[in-house]
Formats: C-alpha cells, structure tokens, sequence
C-alpha cells in the first residue's frame, strides 16, 4: 500500500448492481464530509448496469476498480485496501446514505481511542429505525434463526435477542464482539499486523472473522452512537435462500467454524 499524498482517510465501496443506490451515497459523501482530507475507491463487481459508466462520468476523482466478474465481498474489498493511502480505511456499503458529517465523527473518536482498533456507528433505516449492526459472536443457532427471523416465535427469541444485542438501547459508547461490514472505521496498522479480509470467504462473515482477529491482536472494537447512517439495506440472501449469493453466503458461514473449529472466542 502506497502511503504517498496520504489522506486521513480511505473509503473503499464495492458495488454489485446498485448504480443507483451508489450514486446517492458517494453525493451524500460529498455534502456531508467537512474537515477532513478523504479519498474514495470504488471496486465495481461487473454489475453490467452502468455503474462503472456512471461513476466516470459524475465522479472523476474517484478510483475506480472494474472487475470482469462478480469476486464477493472480502476479495474486492482486499483489492480496494490494497489501493488506499490513508491514515484510516472506511468500509461503506453501496447502499449507505450520510446525513451527518459522519467520517469526520468517525476519525475524530479512533484520534481518541487510541486503543480501538474498529468502530462502527448507529446504522438507521430510511424512516430513522435502528438497524442492529453491532452484535455478539453468533452460536450456529442464531446463524439459523437469522435465516428464520420470518417465523414471529424465532424473531422473538432470546437466541436472536442476544446476538443481535436486543437487550441495549444503542445509545451509548460500547465495546461489542463485532460490526457488520456494512460500515468499519479501521487504523491502518490493523492491516499492517493482521492482514486483509479472510478472502475465502465470498460473501457472508467475513466481518465477524475480521473483527474476531482485531479483538485478538489486542485492540478493541467500539460501537459509536453519536453520529448515524441511513442503509438501505438489501438483505439478498433473504430474498432467496436458493440463490448461488445466498448458497455462497452459507458456505461462508460453515468455513468460518471449521476455521475457529466451531469456536468463536477471544
């Protein structure tokens, strides 16, 4: 990685047909992010929707990533860090939208919290509900009951409750066992010390896998309520449990305890 012109920080956005979606959050980007020196680098999953050409045209500073075909989330996001040169990296996905000067809040609490490794803040959806993107590790029944939250009995179940951190308000500054990739304010030397996203893993935990390796190189990882994104979240995996996404997403999820030899601890 290439820490010439270094900003204060990287923001590395992979896309898969969401050109629209896209567009709105790197505008959002733009008119929200003051004080602070940002580059951005888009990895373009082949959407074949005209992202790669909408981003050419509105968004020329950006850098832009073209792969040929779709090569999930960890390994395009690997080749996204792989081009920053900023003191921090930003993991945003696609579907994000600011509304607040949030990079900026961001970088000023890892300034602070010298010993976070991590942070993500409060994810809302478009009418401002709390998302729940902080969690405890998962048992494998909870990865179960997350593909079940349909049926009122599972949604409503302790398992669910207290994985997806139910049981806290989300208003305060917390250390969590982990934060969903769709937002991950991370320093530098975290890749320095423990390397890329686990690239076996297409599409799926491969937040969960990161976050477990920060916690156990010695840093902490934090939830920041202060400052919020609306994410319009996509949930694919849901809309089709058949799908070769949702089938990949699965193998992830077994890959991740073989590796941890179905243990997740710190």
């Amino acid at each position: 990685m290439n820490l010439e012109n270094s900003f204060d920080v990287s923001i590395v956005i992979i896309s898969w047909k969401m050109k629209d979606l896209l567009k709105r959050c790197l505008e959002t980007i733009y008119l929200f992010t003051k004080d602070i020196n940002i580059e951005i680098i888009v990895i373009d999953n082949n959407s074949q929707d005209g992202t790669s050409e909408m981003i050419e045209e509105n968004f020329p500073q950006i850098k832009l990533i073209k792969n040929p075909e779709n090569r999930g989330v960890a390994p395009a996001r690997n080749q996204g860090i792989k081009e920053t040169k900023g003191k921090y990296i930003l993991i945003l996905d696609a579907d994000m939208e600011l509304t607040d000067n949030s990079v900026k809040h961001l970088y000023d609490f890892m300034e602070k919290y010298t010993d976070a490794g991590i942070v993500g803040c409060k994810l809302v959806d478009k009418d401002f509900n709390l998302q729940f993107s902080c969690k405890r590790f998962p048992t494998l029944l909870a990865f179960l009951f997350r593909r079940l939250e349909w049926i009122d009995a599972v949604k409503k179940s302790e398992t669910l409750k207290n994985h997806t951190m139910k049981d806290w308000d989300h208003n305060e500054i917390k250390e969590v066992d982990y934060l969903i990739g769709a937002c991950q304010f991370f320093r530098r030397e975290i890749v320095d010390k423990i390397g890329l996203y686990d690239d076996k893993i297409f599409y799926g935990p491969e937040d969960i896998d990161f976050c477990l390796r920060i916690w156990k190189a010695g840093w902490k990882v934090f939830y920041y309520p202060f400052t919020s994104i609306i994410h319009h979240e996509q949930r694919i995996t849901k809309k089709n449990y058949f799908s070769a996404i949702s089938l990949k997403h699965f193998a992830g999820i077994f890959y991740l305890y073989k590796k941890y030899k179905f243990k997740i601890k710190v």
